[in-house]
């Protein structure tokens, strides 16, 4: 698949022709090759009427790539599964294009068997979770990766994963150029009152570093403040203000001009449902032209 592409297949792993290394506390029990002129691809909620699937959003792709079932072992997690493919696709810059959670996905048993295909991930509905995510390189392929994880009635958990190199000229769902201007967030939590202490990787550092290396790049950090049972709302703007200047502060010092970036101050005002974005934080997006 790589051969038809172009592309080598001696590319790290760290890129995006490569299928995301496995989370380590899985086993691989399936592999299947993808190769389709219309794959169906979901990029908003399943429901099935009179045994037809509709979603708000889907497309059928002309795709060539993988499909890899993985079951987790029993002393994981599936929540530690999707965070370790969470953070292999930032770290590729991917942007996640549609991401849900629980009944928010609609049925799993129409995820299981009328769009993926795989019977093993009929599970149960409020426990499934699933994400599509896009990249587009600079020679113009693009790739999605989509991460399917639920935990079955018997309470065993699994996660499906599809690799796919999308063919030239075929319109994927908020896969654009414009859209490709924009790299992150990277979620940065937060302590301390006075002082502040990030809690972020070399590795995100890293990152936003070099999304920062253009020039007319623009960095913008969106600070959150969780609201405490007996604070107020100003307050934890207040919060939310320091720390997110304090971060202003570090990447002006480690080599992202202040001037390069704008501060959105949220505080607890906008509420989010994804599990990977709660609590004090500040989230950093970077926007080239």
């Amino acid at each position: 698949m790589l051969s038809a592409f172009g592309l080598s297949p001696m590319a790290t792993a760290a890129t995006p022709e490569v299928m995301p290394d496995p989370f380590p506390q899985s086993s691989l029990e399936t592999t299947t090759t993808i190769r389709s002129p219309g794959h169906l691809v979901l990029f908003s909620p399943v429901r099935e009427v009179n045994d037809e699937i509709r979603s708000e959003t889907m497309a059928r792709l002309p795709v060539q790539g993988e499909g890899r079932l993985y079951e987790i072992a029993r002393d994981s997690s599936r929540a530690k599964a999707r965070d370790h493919y969470r953070s292999l696709l930032q770290a590729r810059g991917a942007q996640i294009l549609f991401e849900c959670s629980g009944i928010g996905c609609g049925r799993s048993n129409v995820w299981a068997n009328q769009i993926f295909g795989q019977r093993v991930l009929y599970g149960r509905d409020a426990t499934q979770d699933y994400l599509v995510a896009g990249t587009t390189e600079s020679d113009g392929s693009r790739w999605l990766t989509l991460v399917y994880t639920v935990t079955r009635g018997n309470l065993r958990e699994y996660v499906w994963i599809e690799h796919l190199a999308v063919e030239p000229g075929a319109m994927v769902p908020g896969l654009g150029s414009v859209n490709n201007r924009i790299r992150g967030p990277v979620v940065v939590p937060w302590q301390g009152g006075v002082t502040y202490r990030f809690d972020w990787s070399a590795t995100e550092r890293r990152r936003i570093s070099e999304w920062a290396g253009d020039d007319a790049a623009t960095v913008i950090l969106t600070g959150f403040a969780a609201l405490g049972a007996n604070e107020s709302v100003e307050e934890a703007m207040s919060r939310a203000t320091e720390a997110t200047e304090s971060l202003s502060d570090v990447l002006s010092k480690t080599g992202v001009p202040a001037a390069r970036q704008k501060l959105i101050i949220v505080g607890p005002g906008v509420p989010i449902a994804d599990p990977n974005r709660q609590g004090d934080r500040v989230e950093v997006t970077v926007i080239t032209r």
